[in-house]
């Protein structure tokens, strides 16, 4: 069972900027897609940003698209999501997450690997 570690979040005011980083505990993810998902007190699980086995494609949310950027580093097994322009409505737990296909998805089947989260609260 692959492990993925979140790490980043904390409390910015609205404008701000916060990194996410995900790391995974084996290689074994390193040919598939990953994502970052959010999921707001009350509220569903939403798909944020996805990003390709090797980086060459992403997909975003409408609500993040021009502000977050995904991206990853195969080396060291990780994922980044770099979030600007930060909203209160941005507030939630993040989650990291792989996919069991190697391009970029925003479908929550694909992913069989999950984080733990880390929160991201952002103050208006």
């Amino acid at each position: 069972q692959v492990q993925l570690q979140e790490s980043g979040g904390g409390l910015v005011q609205a404008g701000g900027s916060l990194r996410l980083s995900c790391t995974a505990s084996r290689r074994t993810l390193s040919n598939n897609a990953m994502g970052w998902f959010r999921q707001a007190a009350g509220k569903v699980r939403e798909f944020v940003a996805s990003i390709g086995w090797n980086g060459g494609t992403t997909r975003y949310a409408d609500s993040v698209q021009g502000r977050f950027t995904i991206s990853r580093d195969r080396t060291r097994d990780t994922v980044y999501l770099q979030m600007n322009s930060l909203r209160p409505n941005d507030t939630a737990v993040y989650y990291c997450a792989g996919a069991r296909t190697p391009v970029a998805t925003d479908s929550t089947t694909f992913y069989t690997s999950w984080g733990q989260g880390t929160q991201v609260t952002v103050s208006s």
